[in-house]
């Protein structure tokens, strides 16, 4: 029998549910049809999916594709519209199977990507090792000269750079032989390291002139730079992780004193300007995602390259110009924002037009991200090439023969203003074009001579199809039409996308809310709310078809309403959109979360607003804390994980960046305690779970343990669970997901849930 308890109000639900020890358990079905809304399982039930999408030199489209066989791999040709397999599944699935003494079945090939390095020559990558395989004859071996993952590849694909010893070293991949670039190199003083302190890597940073026979660096500053130390579990001696980790309010953080190196002479020019702070005008490192230094462009004949140095407080950007053969550096423009200055939304949007000496400059001076023609030589803005109340995301590309840029922006077009659109214009401002029609979310790739565009067109509730299309024209065609039968014949559906009001009935405010397959709209459900604050992202990222977005719809699946928004404070609108709570961390769009359940709430009644939980990892770790300890009487539960709950215990470059340079107070109170959690412990009233991994570089396990220390000190009641050996990236690994589901059917459904319930493999 369940016993029968009144909770008359949000305040006392949890002392209800404590005492109702005898509480009806959840079924293991349920949580076994939970589990059959993983993206694990739902993205085999479609097929027409365009994968991994790579154009090649001669501009034809490679990808992977679910299909009715299995995994197949295509190449498409735009000119004569004929697709095809990119290569012989079985013949080479056979020769990799001869090669690496493993069984390699053709509908499951070990790899999601290939390139052709040659007509009839294509590498990949099994379990680490590269091979090259002939798709004429199927003979395939061991590529003995492949690129290492510490290297950096020059743009001939002939050289590679690594470190060695604090240095820089070249590595001719024809020949397998090497030489020294640099002898100077120290420790804590060298060449293109890579940390950021957050994240760290062996590969180097640099950028490769376009000719290959130059590249620009830095020697990486982190003497009196101070430390952060990790401490692994294990029987006997742990393993001390201690590396240079600079954190907001530091005397010292990481500086970069530039330098260009002229790789076949082996000679080093240091740049004849101080050094600069380790920032960037769009992320939190100096380095993108292969490795390569950003903010800068090389002049195409390589004599000479334009990049912007951004100051610690990451509010002014300086654009100069440097000639790689005496070093000198030449200012050319400054731009100073009040919060933060960035380069782009979705990337680095600025380019040097060397051919006429000119710049297209990104700014959100006008309150929208929009695009300028500056003078190179005078740094006096030309004219306006974008305006309007919409934000250019990314520039793609520049023809500088035509003038035509080739970009995508977001909220011209009416209706979701988080769709993206590709665009072409002159660089004078004229002849705007939309090149992507259809009012819905467009994944955009473009071809490598920009003339072609894969275009993989949806919406959260719409499936995907995938086009190529011209820049220059209107024309296109289908390359691949997602066919989602076979998933909605198990009962699967969509997310429900749907606008409300910010806290203060000011702007529309995006959402997506999953509902439980056997929903009843008879039926009263509790709410699981999933938050990533921003700023740099929100928490639903990217308005395309997923089959499954992490465990939303599995949450959903346990008998709850999960609702997500981007809130206040995350990018892709406006700039005072974005800045919202600059400088007040603390908010984290948490009233905005509050007011979208409240809203809609009082629009269904099958919503119980007295019943509220709410889950995070990592900015959403230390969100869901906050948004538990600012509003008790609101939300009842929270699981928070990897979160940084004070970000004067997380990395310099985001704290800085986002809630302003520690002040002191002559109290000893400081600027940051408005976003300290643990100087809120004392208004814990719901059931809070705490989980961090052990060994977490991204976000330190302090971080949490700070929180920890100020609860027990406080005599709050919480729950933690300390992950050994774990870095930061389990927030839906099979432990934590069970122990989150858990959680929210124990403490805010008020069911027992099945005892360790096991994943399918």
């Amino acid at each position: 029998m369940v016993s029968k308890i009144k909770c008359i109000s949000s305040s006392t639900i949890l002392a209800c549910l404590a005492f109702n020890v005898n509480a009806e358990s959840l079924s293991i079905e349920k949580y076994q049809q939970a589990e059959r809304q993983l993206g694990k399982h739902t993205e085999k039930l479609v097929i027409g999916t365009v994968e991994h999408p790579n154009w090649t030199e001669n501009n034809k489209l490679t990808y992977s594709s679910q299909t009715q066989h299995g995994k197949q791999f295509f190449i498409f040709d735009p000119v004569t519209k004929e697709k095809q397999l990119a290569f012989d599944h079985q013949k080479i699935s056979h020769a990799l199977t001869q090669l690496t003494a493993q069984e390699i079945k053709p509908k499951k090939l070990p790899f999601n990507r290939f390139n052709f390095t040659g007509d009839k020559l294509i590498s990949l990558t099994v379990e680490g090792k590269s091979y090259q395989c002939n798709i004429e004859s199927y003979l395939c071996q061991l590529n003995k000269v492949a690129i290492k993952d510490n290297e950096l590849v020059s743009p001939n694909n002939k050289l590679a750079v690594y470190i060695k010893q604090h240095n820089l070293w070249l590595r001719n991949l024809s020949d397998n032989s090497e030489k020294q670039l640099t002898t100077d190199g120290l420790k804590n003083f060298a060449y293109a390291t890579n940390n950021a302190g957050w994240v760290r890597g062996d590969k180097p940073v640099v950028k490769w002139s376009p000719d290959s026979k130059k590249l620009t660096t830095f020697k990486h500053d982190s003497r009196n730079v101070g430390e952060m130390g990790i401490v692994s579990t294990a029987v006997g001696h742990p393993t001390i992780d201690v590396w240079k980790y600079p954190l907001p309010g530091d005397k010292n953080i990481f500086k970069i004193h530039r330098v260009m190196i002229d790789v076949e002479q082996a000679n080093v020019v240091v740049l004849d300007m101080p050094a600069d702070a380790h920032r960037s005008t769009i992320t939190d490192h100096v380095a993108g995602r292969d490795g390569s230094l950003l903010d800068i462009d090389w002049s195409s004949d390589s004599s000479h390259f334009a990049f912007v140095s951004s100051t610690r407080d990451h509010k002014t950007a300086t654009l100069k110009i440097a000639d790689a053969n005496s070093g000198k550096v030449r200012t050319v423009l400054t731009e100073t924002a009040n919060s933060f200055f960035e380069s782009g939304v979705g990337g680095i949007s600025w380019q040097y037009l060397d051919q006429s000496n000119e710049f297209i400059w990104f700014s959100q001076r006008s309150n929208w991200g929009h695009l300028y023609l500056v003078d190179a030589m005078t740094g006096n803005i030309k004219n306006r090439i974008t305006h309007g109340d919409w934000t250019v995301l990314e520039l793609l590309n520049v023809d500088q023969e035509t003038g035509k840029l080739i970009f995508s922006g977001a909220g011209k077009e009416g209706g979701d203003p988080y769709f993206h659109y590709l665009y072409s214009i002159n660089k004078n401002g004229s002849n705007l074009t939309l090149l992507s029609p259809e009012q819905k979310h467009h994944r955009i790739t473009l071809s490598k001579n920009a003339e072609y565009f894969l275009d993989r067109v949806s919406t959260p509730n719409q499936a995907e199809t995938s086009f190529i299309r011209s820049t220059s024209s209107k024309s296109g065609f289908i390359v691949e039409q997602m066919d989602i039968t076979k998933l909605t014949d198990t009962g699967w559906q969509a997310p429900t996308p749907f606008i409300v009001k910010d806290r203060n009935n000011e702007h529309d405010i995006y959402g997506l809310m999953y509902k439980p397959s056997d929903f009843d709209v008879s039926k009263s459900y509790p709410v699981v709310n999933y938050l990533y604050p921003g700023p740099q992202v929100g928490s639903i990222r990217g308005r395309h078809f997923r089959t499954a977005r992490g465990d939303n719809q599995a949450i959903a699946e346990l008998g709850f309403i999960v609702i997500e928004i981007d809130a206040l404070g995350t990018p892709g609108r406006s700039k005072n959109f974005h800045d919202f709570y600059y400088q007040n961390m603390g908010d984290s769009g948490i009233p905005d979360q509050v007011a979208a359940i409240k809203q809609l709430a009082k629009k269904y009644n099958w919503i119980d607003s007295t019943r509220v939980g709410i889950w995070g990892h990592s900015g959403g770790g230390f969100a869901s804390t906050r948004a538990l300890l600012t509003y008790p009487d609101f939300y009842s539960v929270a699981v928070s994980q990897a979160g940084n709950h004070d970000n004067r215990n997380y990395a310099d470059e985001w704290g800085e960046k986002y809630h302003g340079m520690l002040v002191e107070n002559e109290d000893g109170s400081t600027n940051y305690d408005s976003q300290a959690n643990q100087l809120l412990v004392e208004n814990l009233k719901g059931k809070l779970l705490i989980a961090h991994g052990t060994t977490d570089t991204n976000v330190p396990p302090y971080n949490s343990l700070i929180v920890v220390e100020a609860l027990i000190a406080a005599n709050k009641d919480f729950d933690m669970l300390m992950l050994p050996n774990r870095g930061h990236g389990f927030a839906r690994k099979p432990y934590m997901m069970r122990k989150r589901w858990d959680y929210f059917v124990q403490h805010l459904m008020g069911l027992t849930p099945p005892k360790e319930f096991t994943f399918s493999e």
